[in-house]
């Protein structure tokens, strides 16, 4: 019989990296104007697929950050591209609230099975 940690342990991790996409991209967005500052992003299916294998969700998230390269480069240095962030942010959004919801899901059923219903 796995465990509770097993059980819950694919949309936890998921909604951990979920969770540290929407922060790295909201610090993208707050930084568009910032002269020389590089855009950040998470490779979102790599990091996730690491941490299936083993790896803790941490590990797993800085291990796939880097810097995003721009589509069209600003003379000062910054590659924050606004429209593309907010776009990559609200995508994000909804599937950290999607993730959230089987989360939730897996939750009400351990207990509605705990309570013999």
């Amino acid at each position: 019989m796995p465990s509770l940690d097993q059980v819950l342990a694919l949309n936890g991790g998921a909604l951990k990296l979920r969770s540290q996409r929407l922060n790295m991209l909201a610090s993208n967005i707050a930084n568009a104007s910032t002269p020389g500052y590089k855009a950040k992003d998470l490779d979102f299916d790599r990091a996730m697929q690491q941490a299936q294998n083993g790896s803790s969700v941490e590990k797993a998230a800085s291990d796939h950050t880097g810097f995003r390269v721009p589509l069209q480069p600003s003379l000062d240095g910054n590659t924050v591209e606004l429209a593309v962030e907010q776009t990559l942010f609200a995508e994000n959004a909804i599937q950290y609230r999607t993730t959230l919801s089987f989360l939730n899901g897996q939750v009400s059923s351990i207990k509605r099975a705990l309570k013999g219903e």
